[in-house]
């Protein structure tokens, strides 16, 4: 994942914005006496992407990696919206609790531009739901050059999405975060449509740091840049986490990329444990391979 990739990260501040009154008066909103939901992964499964996490032998790279993460970003239905075949044969292989996160097609978000796509839309939808329960929650992810000057596309988007679908939001272009009247609006849109904001942790778009909650969702992409400033930075965000939980965070959503993928899984094991010691959580912490002892110790 290169989006937000700088030369140098340690001229960075990667410290994590005050969270805006808003969102904790959302959270209050909706708090309720139950457990957070908790779902930690990585963008992708295949051996080539991560590198050093599959035990020699491996066979089925799902199989395995369902067997260590709750969770996976599925960033491979961006390319090509899956079969119902294919969505039942990658929900057969993981276990129960494991959820999918789709990422809609580049023939909706970034060829269609929300134009004349209900067609696409429906054939993703009518896919995806066969997930079932383990269909965690879809996202838009609108290209870098997405503007506001097309909010009522966006808003005519949102409002004849299926309704009961949960879905999610990440636009990139920086006009959507300088102008406090367009955020105003972004934001206003996504609550009245139930619609999740996504938050982009990357080292060059810290304007994509909005701390800005529209459910009681958080629903995070975090992208280490490949420095040993990632793991400091995982652990500022456990903090912000806490205090999150504490005001009525009903799911947290927290996957993790890298500018190159080589350590995603290390950095989740870091991140994992960290929450389990700091929000007296329970998710499983990703296994040391045995073709590389040492890699998450």
């Amino acid at each position: 994942m290169k989006f937000g990739q700088v030369p140098d990260p340690s001229v960075i501040d990667f410290s994590i914005p005050e969270t805006p009154e808003v969102t904790f008066d959302l959270l209050n909103h909706y708090k309720a006496d139950q457990p957070m939901e908790l779902y930690v992964g990585c963008a992708k499964w295949n051996k080539t992407d991560l590198k050093g996490f599959y035990p020699k032998g491996v066979k089925d790279e799902l199989i395995y990696y369902s067997g260590q993460f709750n969770a996976i970003e599925l960033n491979a239905t961006f390319y090509n919206s899956p079969t119902p075949q294919q969505v039942e044969t990658w929900k057969a292989k993981t276990p129960p609790g494991f959820r999918f996160f789709p990422k809609l097609p580049q023939t909706i978000s970034h060829f269609g531009r929300l134009l004349n796509t209900d067609e696409k839309v429906r054939d993703f939808v009518d896919a995806t739901v066969l997930f079932e329960e383990k269909l965690g929650m879809a996202f838009l992810q609108m290209h870098d050059n997405y503007k506001p000057k097309d909010f009522r596309r966006l808003e005519d988007f949102l409002h004849g999405f299926p309704k009961g679908y949960p879905l999610a939001l990440e636009v990139r272009n920086q006009e959507w975060f300088s102008d406090p009247v367009v955020s105003k609006n972004l934001y206003t849109l996504l609550e009245e449509t139930g619609v999740t904001n996504v938050l982009v942790d990357t080292a060059g778009r810290r304007d994509m740091m909005h701390m800005r909650l529209t459910t009681p969702v958080a629903f995070v992409r975090y992208v280490g840049a490949n420095h040993p400033s990632d793991y400091a930075r995982l652990e500022n965000w456990v903090a912000t986490l806490k205090k999150w939980k504490e005001a009525g965070l009903q799911k947290l959503f927290f996957f993790i990329h890298q500018n190159v993928e080589l350590e995603s899984p290390l950095l989740a094991a870091h991140f994992i444990r960290n929450l389990n010691r700091e929000l007296g959580t329970d998710l499983h912490v990703p296994v040391r391979p045995e073709i590389q002892p040492g890699l998450f110790s």
